[in-house]
Formats: structure tokens, sequence, C-alpha cells
């Protein structure tokens, strides 16, 4: 699925989403990341958000988001309530969605120039 047919200037956007890839610009990821307006973080070391703990939420928060986009891979896939908690212990919003929703969200909020923090998982292997 191709998400933008033009090149936004100023921040770092979501090309194409895929199975086990994602795109950002002209770059195909092939391994979950974090993803800023200003910076992606590759090889963000995790594989399925059942996985995620309080060190995933430091990581994510240390990005300074007003809100966080969890692309948890094809399908929409909650993580464990402690690790949602983190985020609402800190007053920062969080939203959970499969990885093309969250591509799509992420560069709507990130083109009105919200600060807005995304991390996508992708399968391993």
């Amino acid at each position: 699925m191709d998400l933008s047919l033009d090149r936004p200037e100023g921040y770092l956007f979501v090309r194409r989403v895929g199975a086990r890839s994602v795109t950002l610009i002209d770059r195909e990821l092939q391994d979950s990341f974090l993803l800023a307006p200003d910076r992606a973080i590759e090889h963000w070391p995790v594989d399925t958000a059942a996985t995620l703990d309080a060190a995933h939420v430091e990581a994510l928060l240390a990005l300074q988001p007003e809100l966080v986009i969890l692309g948890t891979g094809e399908r929409q896939v909650f993580p464990a309530a402690a690790f949602m908690a983190g985020f609402l212990r800190k007053g920062v919003g969080i939203e959970v969605m499969d990885n093309a929703a969250a591509a799509r969200t992420y560069n709507l909020l990130a083109g009105e120039g919200r600060r807005v923090v995304a991390g996508f998982i992708l399968p391993s292997g």
C-alpha cells in the first residue's frame, strides 16, 4: 500500500507498509524501529507486542512525545496493561493499531507538526 505520492519536507515519513517491512522515504526497514519526525531509531529489540515492558516505555518517552503510536504488525494486538500504564502515568497518550493504520496516523500528525513518536513492530526472520 503506497501511503504518500508527494515527498513532504521537514520530517521523516512512511511511504509504504508491507507485511514484513516499512519504507521510510526511500529506505526499506525490515526490523522493528522507532520513528520521530526528526529521526529513526533502527533495530528496536521488540518482536511482538507481548514482549513490551517498562524498559520499552522509557525508550519511547526518551524521544519526548506528546503522543505515541504503536504499530503491532499486520493486526492490532494490545500490549500488557502495565506497558500502557507507563505512558498514562507520564501524561502521554498512546494509541495501538496495525502498522498500516499507525503509518497513516503518524504521517498525518507529523505533517501537522505534532511531536508524535511511532513504534513499528516487524516480525523477525
